[in-house]
């Protein structure tokens, strides 16, 4: 992909690439690196001076991955020559990892770009655990990538999931502020903890049952488990979570015939990052 802009100024290149192409440092200095930025089909240094009528060019091709595309499961709930949004199932990985470089989310999108003939690399905007599935928000190029992560850090990606817990959250609706850390090594779990980093989700309780609620959570910090360390520390973990599930939450589980976490990343909200449109992706799955 390229991008292009007719200078209508002059300066430096570097100025034209942050203000009037939006890229990042980081991209810029990559694309400078790999020589991929050209003045009138020039390949230029980002401190070359540009005049008005100069033709500035940006190539946002990306390296080859280490793992293969597969044709896999794909289901697209959104996309544009910018962004593809897809719904992840539970049990499938987002990312190759050295145990696993086959059947995972990352390979079918690959794939999914070959059958349809476009030259994009695999940029995850959202990340869910293997067990959780709902919407995954992809960029098609580094330069949007970048322009989503904006948004994220500016809390302008607004994330719901929707999950199973065990009993009934104390309020209808209220905020988890809790710092989560990681336990000790070897452990890959997390806890709340006083030294921990901050961490906040928004919850609503919408459904009761009997020893059991649905309830929506909006994370508004993005820790690793956040949301599944959130709700087992205040006494209502989600159902079929082995990890940070009780003894009755998981014999609830069992009951009711849950064989993963009822977890889903059920909705995302945002402003489109070329366009400014609002966007509102839903999950075709519910728990």
């Amino acid at each position: 992909m390229e991008l292009k802009h007719i200078a209508l100024r002059e300066g430096r290149l570097s100025s034209f690439l942050k203000q009037e192409l939006g890229l990042s440092t980081g991209l810029m200095n990559r694309l400078k690196w790999a020589q991929r930025l050209y003045v009138n089909g020039q390949s230029r240094h980002a401190d070359h001076w540009v005049t008005p009528g100069d033709v500035i060019t940006a190539v946002l091709d990306d390296d080859q991955p280490q793992y293969p595309a597969q044709d896999g499961p794909i289901t697209v709930l959104y996309e544009d020559e910018h962004l593809l949004c897809v719904d992840k199932p539970a049990g499938m990985l987002v990312h190759p990892s050295r145990a696993c470089c086959t059947g995972t989310l990352a390979n079918y999108v690959l794939g999914y770009y070959e059958k349809t003939g476009q030259k994009s690399a695999f940029h995850p905007v959202t990340r869910l655990d293997r067990d959780t599935f709902g919407v995954v928000l992809l960029a098609k190029n580094s330069h949007v990538h970048g322009l989503l992560n904006q948004l994220h850090a500016e809390k302008a990606l607004i994330k719901t999931y929707e999950a199973l817990v065990f009993g009934k959250p104390g309020q209808p609706q209220g905020q988890i502020d809790a710092p989560i850390a990681r336990l000790p090594l070897p452990s890959l779990l997390r806890q709340v903890h006083p030294e921990g980093k901050p961490a906040r989700t928004l919850y609503w309780v919408t459904e009761t049952y009997d020893g059991w609620s649905k309830v929506l959570l909006q994370p508004v910090t993005g820790r690793t488990h956040q949301l599944r360390v959130h709700c087992a520390y205040l006494g209502f973990p989600i159902l079929g979570d082995p990890q940070y599930g009780t003894e009755q939450s998981l014999m609830l589980s069992q009951k009711l015939g849950l064989s993963s976490q009822a977890l889903c990343a059920r909705e995302l909200s945002f402003p489109h990052p070329i366009t400014g449109t609002p966007l509102q992706i839903q999950s075709k799955f519910h728990v």
